[in-house]
C-alpha cells in the first residue's frame, strides 16, 4: 500500500523496529479524517494498531505543534485517573518521516462529530451521559496535582493569562491572511480585563467532543482524551472557558457551522451551557465568577487557530476535507466574542459598550 501523504511507512516501520517495537509485516496506514491541525494517521501490520501524530505539513508556527509536548503529557497522565493512550515512542529526528512525530495505541471507541454513534439510544438520556462524562473527566484532569506526576515543571503558571493572550496574538500576526480590526478590538478587551488567575493545575488545551473517544458501548464512559498538543500547567479555566464557546445548542447560531467540535448538529437533549457550567461548578472549588473571561479568551483562541489553519489551506498544504470553512468561520467567531463580552458585565471585557 502507498504510503499516506506526510507519512513514509517504510520510514516508520524501521524506526519502530530499532526502538524494539514489535512489527509483524509491512504497514498500512491511512489519514484519521477530522483533524484539522496535527496530522494523525491510523496505521497497522495487521495484528498491531497504532495511532501516529506529527505536524502539518506547512506553516508551523513557533511553539506549535510539539510532538515532545504531548509525548510528555500523555506519558505523564498514564498511571492516573485521566483516560489517555498507552504512549508507545517518540521521535525527534526529524529525517526520518520528514518532521518529529510519536507513536500510541490505537483506541477503540467513537469519536463523536456529526452523530450519536448508532448504537447507542438516540435520547436525551444518552446525550446527557456524554455531556456528563466530558465534564466529569475535565473536572478530574484539573484536579491532577502536576507535581506529582512530573509535570511541575511543563509550564510556567505564573503570569499565565496575560502570556496566553499576548501569544495568541502572535500566533494572529504570523498567520492572519486579512486585516480583521474586531480581534483587534477582542485582544484589547482581554488584556483591559485581565482576572486573578484561578489555582494551577493541567490545562489540556483544546477540550472539547472530538478530543475524546468515547467507550464503544457506553456513552457514560470516555476511553481516551487525545490532542494535547497546546497542553500545560496553567489556569485550567481556560479549559472550561473553550468548551463553553464550543458548546453551541442552537443550530441557527450564525457562529455554530463555524466551531469544529460542538454539539449542535447531534441532536436535541444536550445540556445548557448554563447547566454545563453548573455541572462544573458543582464540583469544582474554583471561583467561576470570571469565567465570561475565559470564554472571550476561548473565542480569541479558537479564532486564531482557525485562521492558521486557513493559511495552511489557502497554501494548499492541509490534508483532508472541510478546511474551506475555515476562513469565513473567522470573523463569526470573533464578532460572536465581541457580542458576549459587550454583555458580560465584566469591567475591560465591556469595552466601549
Amino acid at each position: 500500500m502507498d504510503s499516506p501523504t506526510g507519512l513514509d511507512l517504510a520510514a516508520l516501520g524501521s524506526f519502530l523496529t530499532s526502538r524494539g517495537v514489535v512489527v509483524e509485516g509491512p504497514l498500512r496506514g491511512a489519514v484519521i479524517q477530522g483533524g484539522r491541525s496535527n496530522l494523525t494517521y491510523a496505521v497497522s501490520d495487521d495484528v498491531h494498531h497504532w495511532v501516529v501524530r506529527r505536524p502539518p505539513l506547512a506553516h508551523v508556527l513557533p511553539t506549535a505543534h510539539d510532538m515532545s509536548r504531548e509525548w510528555r503529557v500523555i506519558s505523564a497522565l498514564q498511571s492516573t485517573v485521566i483516560p489517555v493512550p498507552t504512549a508507545v515512542v517518540l521521535c525527534e529526528d526529524p529525517t526520518v518521516i520528514g518532521a518529529p512525530f510519536y507513536v500510541m495505541d490505537f483506541v477503540d471507541g467513537h469519536v463523536v462529530r456529526d452523530h450519536v454513534p448508532e448504537e447507542w439510544p438516540a435520547t436525551a438520556a444518552t446525550r446527557e451521559a456524554m455531556s456528563n462524562a466530558l465534564i466529569d473527566t475535565l473536572l478530574d484532569l484539573h484536579a491532577v496535582d502536576p507535581a506529582a506526576v512530573g509535570l511541575a515543571e511543563f509550564g510556567r503558571p505564573q503570569g499565565f493569562l496575560e502570556r496566553q493572550v499576548r501569544r495568541w496574538w502572535q500566533q494572529w500576526e504570523a498567520s492572519k491572511t486579512r486585516e480583521l480590526p474586531a480581534i483587534e478590538e477582542l485582544h484589547q478587551r482581554l488584556l483591559d480585563g485581565l482576572p486573578v488567575q484561578s489555582a494551577p493545575g493541567i490545562v489540556h488545551g483544546d477540550y472539547r467532543f472530538d478530543n475524546v473517544i468515547y467507550a464503544p458501548h457506553d456513552p457514560r464512559r470516555i476511553a481516551a482524551v487525545v490532542d494535547w498538543e497546546m497542553s500545560t500547567v496553567g489556569d485550567p479555566l481556560c479549559d472550561l472557558g473553550l468548551l463553553v464557546v464550543y458548546w453551541v445548542n442552537d443550530p441557527s447560531d450564525p457562529a455554530a457551522s463555524a466551531l469544529p467540535g460542538g454539539q449542535a448538529d447531534l441532536g436535541e437533549g444536550f445540556p445548557a451551557r448554563e447547566q454545563m457550567i453548573a455541572a462544573y461548578a458543582a464540583r469544582s472549588y474554583r471561583d467561576l465568577s470570571n469565567l465570561e473571561w475565559y470564554i472571550a479568551l476561548g473565542s480569541y483562541k479558537l479564532a486564531i487557530i482557525a485562521e492558521g489553519i486557513n493559511a495552511r489551506f489557502l497554501l494548499g498544504m492541509t490534508v483532508g476535507e472541510g478546511f474551506d470553512t475555515m476562513g469565513p468561520a473567522v470573523p463569526l467567531i470573533v464578532d460572536a466574542a465581541l457580542e458576549r463580552a459587550s454583555a458580560s458585565g465584566l469591567a475591560g471585557l465591556l469595552g466601549g459598550a
